[in-house]
């Protein structure tokens, strides 16, 4: 099986941007391949308490690191961000990186972008809007003058005066058959949080690039007393058991608070591996790997809580994930 990408998660709904950009650097320090960062203008509930900008924050962790890959994880370009503006944005961020950027796009999720004030539209046409947001994207990366007029954008005489000299990957999010096979021949790889075989198919099948590269995310809640871990994950990140379909449309914190309500405790320590055993992160990540996924990151929950994981990440996370990897079934069925 080829290396796979082992990352680490900048998740700014949890941590305030000096804290991220310390903990990237101590990612990088810790052996990690990759960090990727969250884009959101909310956290998903009140009890994570933080949403500063993230092409900041990405900045600055250009400068306190040299080796890892960065990536957003993902970026709407769509309503908050103008597809020409996030191009920009990508490109400064790859030239201050000496070339470790890659962008990772997404149709979005109500709770960020209705801050805009322009509504939120039915999910076909969010689709239909991230289509014609990646098509500008690509004309910008490939240093024309674009002009474009489309259904939901328009484009005019623009172009990127700084380029990196490598160009800019693209990774898509999709999450089933109406959104890979569509995406996949815009994009340079894959992104998705479902470890389904048969989403990598339908993304090779479309793209014509197989196997190409997929990148996904496994939460965790390390810590020594798994009692304190379990409460934790389930203050911070109970949101997780509604599924991007319900995530997508919800509007508001306290919709998030709602909607997970009657989420016990031992539901979500159902979902995330809480504790001290590396073992449970490495069987919860198995299945990424055996469904062709290339690359994981790992959200520590609990913005508090990182110094401890990312000392063990050097020295019991990333080799077990990486022996976990090494075991996967490269041909997943």
């Amino acid at each position: 099986m080829a290396p796979v990408g082992i990352g680490y998660t900048c998740m700014g709904e949890q941590s305030d941007p000096r804290s991220l950009v310390r903990d990237a650097a101590a990612a990088e320090d810790a052996g990690y391949d990759l960090i990727v960062f969250s884009d959101h203008h909310s956290p998903w509930l009140t009890s994570q308490g933080h949403a500063p900008y993230t092409w900041t924050v990405l900045g600055a962790v250009t400068q306190v690191t040299s080796r890892v890959e960065l990536m957003t994880y993902v970026t709407c370009p769509t309503m908050r961000y103008h597809p020409a503006v996030v191009a920009q944005k990508a490109a400064t961020t790859a030239i201050l990186s000496e070339g470790r950027f890659s962008l990772g796009l997404g149709s979005g999720e109500n709770l960020n972008e209705h801050v805009v004030g322009a509504g939120w539209p039915a999910v076909d046409e969010r689709q239909d809007m991230l289509e014609e947001a990646v098509e500008i994207i690509s004309a910008l990366f490939d240093g024309d003058l674009v002009t474009y007029a489309g259904e939901h954008f328009r484009v005019d005489s623009a172009r990127l005066w700084d380029l990196p000299s490598r160009r800019v990957p693209i990774g898509i999010a999709v999450s089933g058959e109406q959104s890979a096979p569509r995406f996949a021949p815009l994009g340079d790889f894959m992104i998705s949080t479902e470890p389904e075989p048969s989403l990598g198919r339908m993304w090779d099948e479309a793209g014509g690039k197989a196997p190409a590269r997929k990148v996904a995310q496994l939460p965790v809640c390390w810590d020594g007393d798994r009692d304190a871990a379990v409460q934790r994950a389930h203050e911070q990140f109970r949101w997780f058991a509604g599924g991007w379909k319900v995530n997508a449309d919800l509007p508001t914190t306290a919709g998030f608070s709602g909607a997970s309500q009657f989420v016990r405790p031992e539901d979500v320590a159902g979902q995330i591996p809480c504790g001290n055993d590396v073992e449970a992160i490495a069987e919860a990540a198995k299945p990424f790997f055996d469904a062709g996924y290339t690359d994981l990151a790992l959200v520590q929950i609990g913005g508090e809580h990182q110094e401890e994981f990312l000392r063990v990440s050097a020295s019991e996370i990333i080799p077990a994930l990486r022996e976990a990897a090494e075991s996967g079934d490269p041909s997943p069925s």
